[in-house]
C-alpha cells in the first residue's frame, strides 16, 4: 500500500515520517538538471532517495541494504511509478549518476544550512570552516588495490625502490580512501569533501573546494595545511585563514613590508621571492594547552576584529572535523567500506557521507525549532531514530514515537566526561607535538626585496 493510501483507511504509518524527511532534503533540488534516458525506470528524485535509504540501513551487507531501501521505495511510490531492479542494476545506474546528483544535491543542502540558525552560521563575523583529512579502509581486492593503495600504478610510491620489509610491502598495498572534508564550525555538519587514493594530497583536495566556500569564510587547519602556495591560493580566493604552525615551518620577522605590530610575520619562500612574489602576512598567536603550547597563524592581523582569545576558539572549534570522521567510521559504521569493486567503493563512501549529512541536517532542524542548542545534538542518537523508524515503517505511528519527538530527544548527556587517554585503542595515533615554528629575522637583502616588489606594485 503506497503512502497516498494510508489517510484513506485512517491508519498513518511510520513511513510518513520518512518520506517527509526526504521530502525536506530534497526540497528545491533542480532534478531537470539531471538528464536520465527518458526509457529508464528510475527518475532523479527516486534513485538519490533509494540511495539514501541505502546509506541509513544497518543490515550487515549492501544487498541486504539495497532490500531494505526498496521495500520501503515501493511503499511510498504509487503502483503506477514502482521500480522493481536488481542491485547490480541499481548500483549500475547509481555509479554514473552520482556525480551530478551529489553535485545537485549539496546546492540545496548547502541553502538549508545557511538558513537553519543566524547564530551559529557565523562566529566573530566569519563563517568558519574546519578542514581535514582521514583515511577509510577497504576490502583488499586487486580492484581496490589498484585504484587506491600506495602501490597502484600512477603512485609516486610505486616509482620508489620496493620495500624488503615484508610489513611495509603489506602496508603500500593495502587499499585506502582518502577523504578530505570542509566541516561547517558552529552547525557541527560537513560542507563539502573530496575522496582519491592512499596517498593523495588533502591541502590539493583543499583547493579543490575553495569556490565553494560562501562570503566572509576563514577556513581553519592543523600543521599539514602550510605552505606558501597554498596560504596565497586560499587569500586570493577572498578567504582568510588559520593554521597550526609546527617546527617544519619558517617564519620571517621585521620584513617591513607592512607598518608592524607585535605578532606580525611573513610567510615568504627563496623560491617566492626569486620570482617576485609578494610576502603573505599573518598574525602569531601562542595558545597554552593543557600540555603544550599551540602556535596559531591568521591572516587576520587586526586584533580589534579577532582577539587572541577568539582566535584560540575558533581553532578549538576545528575539533568538530575529528568528531565528524568519528562518527562516520565508528558510530555510522564506515571504518572499512564493504564494496570490492573501486567503482562501487567510491558511490558507497559518496552516499554515506550524505545520508550522515542528511541525517545531521534535519535533526538539527528539529532541535532548533525547539531553542536547543545544537551542540547538544548527538548524532548516535540521531542514527538510531532513523534507523528505528525505517525498521518499523509498517507500523502505526505511536504518540511520542515519531521521528520529530525521537530526534528531539536525541541529545548528548551533560554530565562531565572523565578523561580517556588511558584507554588502549589499536590505532589512536602516538603524534608528537608539532613544535614552535623557526622565527627568523629579514636579513637586508630580503628587505630591499620585499620593498621593491611593494613598489612595483604600486607602479
Amino acid at each position: 500500500m503506497s503512502h497516498q493510501d494510508q489517510y484513506a483507511r485512517g491508519v498513518r504509518f511510520n513511513s510518513a515520517d520518512l518520506f517527509k524527511a526526504l521530502q525536506w532534503l530534497t526540497a528545491g533540488v533542480d532534478w531537470s538538471a539531471i538528464q536520465m534516458r527518458k526509457q529508464s525506470t528510475w527518475t532523479p528524485q527516486w534513485l538519490t532517495w533509494t540511495a539514501i535509504l541505502w546509506a541509513w540501513s544497518n543490515e550487515s551487507t549492501l544487498l541486504e541494504r539495497f532490500a531494505c531501501a526498496q521495500r520501503l521505495i515501493q511503499h511510498l511510490q504509487s503502483e503506477s511509478a514502482k521500480t522493481a531492479t536488481s542491485y547490480q542494476a541499481f548500483m549500475k545506474v547509481l555509479i554514473r549518476w552520482t556525480g551530478p546528483l551529489i553535485t545537485t544535491l549539496q546546492v540545496t543542502l548547502r541553502k538549508r544550512m545557511e538558513s537553519l540558525s543566524s547564530d551559529d552560521w557565523m562566529r566573530q563575523g566569519f563563517v568558519v570552516f574546519g578542514v581535514d583529512g582521514s583515511k577509510v579502509s577497504l576490502p583488499r581486492t586487486k580492484s581496490n588495490q589498484q585504484a587506491y593503495s600506495h602501490a597502484r600504478q600512477d603512485s609516486k610510491h610505486n616509482r620508489r625502490k620496493k620495500p624488503n620489509d615484508r610489513a611495509a610491502t603489506k602496508k603500500i598495498e593495502q587499499s585506502q580512501v582518502f577523504l578530505t572534508t570542509l566541516f561547517h564550525v558552529g552547525l557541527n555538519l560537513p560542507w563539502d569533501w573530496r575522496t582519491g587514493p592512499a596517498d593523495s594530497s588533502e591541502r590539493a583536495h583543499a583547493l579543490e573546494m575553495l569556490d565553494s566556500l560562501p562570503e566572509n569564510a576563514l577556513l581553519t587547519g592543523d600543521a599539514g595545511f602550510v605552505g606558501y602556495g597554498f596560504a596565497r591560493t586560499v587569500l586570493e580566493s577572498g578567504s582568510q585563514l588559520l593554521v597550526r604552525v609546527g617546527a617544519n615551518v619558517k617564519l620571517l620577522k621585521k620584513l617591513g613590508y607592512v607598518r608592524e605590530s607585535n605578532g606580525i610575520v611573513y610567510v615568504w619562500t627563496d623560491k617566492a621571492a626569486r620570482s617576485e612574489q609578494p610576502p603573505l602576512v599573518f598574525r602569531l598567536v601562542v595558545v597554552q594547552s593543557t600540555r603544550h603550547p599551540v602556535y596559531l597563524i591568521t591572516s587576520v592581523t587586526n586584533k580589534s576584529r579577532l582577539s587572541e582569545k577568539q582566535i584560540a576558539d575558533l581553532y578549538r572549534g576545528r575539533w568538530g572535523v575529528e568528531v565528524f570522521f568519528r562518527h562516520l567510521k565508528q558510530t555510522f559504521g564506515r571504518r572499512q567500506l564493504r564494496s570490492h569493486a573501486a567503482p562501487n567503493a567510491e558511490v558507497e563512501l559518496q552516499w554515506s557521507l550524505v545520508g550522515l549529512w542528511g541525517i545531521g541536517l534535519y535533526a538539527s532542524r528539529e532541535l532548533v525549532s525547539q531553542g536547543v542548542p545544537l551542540q547538544r545534538l548527538s548524532i548516535a542518537q540521531s542514527l538510531k531514530a532513523f534507523r528505528r523508524v525505517a525498521s518499523d515503517y509498517l507500523h502505526p505511528q505511536q504518540k511520542g514515537q515519531r521521528l520529530n519527538h525521537l530526534l528531539r530527544n536525541a541529545l548528548l548527556d551533560e554530565y562531565k566526561r572523565k578523561d580517556k587517554t588511558s584507554r588502549d585503542f589499536p590505532r589512536k595515533k602516538q603524534e608528537r607535538p608539532a613544535g614552535k615554528p623557526k622565527i627568523n629575522k629579514a636579513t637586508p637583502k630580503q628587505i630591499q626585496t620585499a620593498q621593491n616588489i611593494k613598489q612595483s606594485k604600486k607602479g
